[in-house]
């Protein structure tokens, strides 16, 4: 491939000398593969070509589970609080308001 021609892919089948001049009767389906999909990048077919990704490198946040915390457990409790007295209660079609007062 030459440093000014962009139209020619790093990947080409070589011929062999012992083989005729036509089409040749052994061809490497991973190397055929690769070609096609190089070509659908360059042709616009395809975004980008899947083998040039690199893997995600970004590891899973490690930590203490944040349903264990503390300040979870408070806020929980607090909302269970707030439905048992009736503060939070899901609309219906018989009360689509919420309450207009809240105990203290």
């Amino acid at each position: 491939m030459t440093a000014g021609n962009d139209d020619e892919f790093p990947a080409e089948f070589h011929r062999e000398r012992r083989e005729h001049g036509g089409a040749s009767q052994r061809l490497n389906d991973d190397q055929l593969a690769e070609l096609t999909e190089e070509e659908r990048v360059a042709a616009g077919l395809d975004d980008y070509d899947p083998d040039q990704v690199p893997p995600a490198t970004d590891t899973p946040p490690e930590g203490e589970d944040i349903r264990q915390t503390e300040e979870y457990q408070e806020e929980r409790a607090e909302l269970r609080r707030e439905i048992d007295d009736g503060e939070i209660r899901d609309p219906g079609p018989s009360d689509p308001f919420p309450p207009t007062r809240y105990k203290d």
